[in-house]
């Protein structure tokens, strides 16, 4: 489904367009997560996975689009992505329809100016009017700056998934397992 537009300003005057990325958009998504993956270690893919598939990011893009209850909240500033926001189906079971599954990336750079908490509350907003009853993520657990962001937007750690994450240096990282439930 797409979401209504927005627009998000910057404390230093610099606005962004917040809208659901299309089919239309691959390429720049794609890229906005290869960059992402190579600024910090908190995400699920490293630089050395080699490129990302476009014509998969393409499907998934027009799968969501045409989906009732998924959904995306992107930030656009020009024709570049500066965030990427997905709430997803856990599972196409009906003992599993209620749940949805968030994941989020932000480009360093936008970090710690409101972007991350104005597409939260867009996504937790359309996600409970889309009928799911819960939104569950996974996020690592050294990533304080995500968790709290997550806990302000009332997610709960629910448990923990222990080494989770073997990093590039061979240290380990464990995945915190977080929650938000609307009823």
């Amino acid at each position: 489904m797409k979401i209504e537009e927005r627009t998000f300003l910057f404390p230093n005057g610099e606005q962004a367009i917040i809208r659901s990325a299309g089919p239309e958009d691959a390429l720049l998504v794609k890229t906005h997560r290869e960059v992402t993956a190579s600024e910090t270690h908190f995400m699920a893919r490293e630089p050395e996975d080699g490129p990302m598939n476009l014509q998969r990011i393409t499907e998934i893009l027009d799968a969501v689009t045409k989906n009732e209850r998924d959904l995306m909240v992107t930030a656009f500033i020009g024709d570049e992505v500066v965030g990427d926001l997905g709430v997803t189906t856990v599972r196409p079971h009906v003992k599993y329809l209620h749940r949805g599954y968030l994941g989020m990336s932000i480009r360093q750079k936008y970090t710690g100016m409101g972007l991350g908490s104005f597409m939260m509350q867009i996504a937790l907003e359309q996600a409970r009017k889309n009928g799911f009853e819960q939104v569950e993520l996974g996020v690592f657990s050294d990533n304080e700056r995500a968790r709290h962001l997550y806990t302000k937007n009332g997610f709960k750690e629910y448990g923990i998934n222990p080494r989770a994450f073997k990093l590039k240096d061979g240290t380990y990282c464990d995945e915190i397992i977080m929650a938000t439930i609307f009823c």
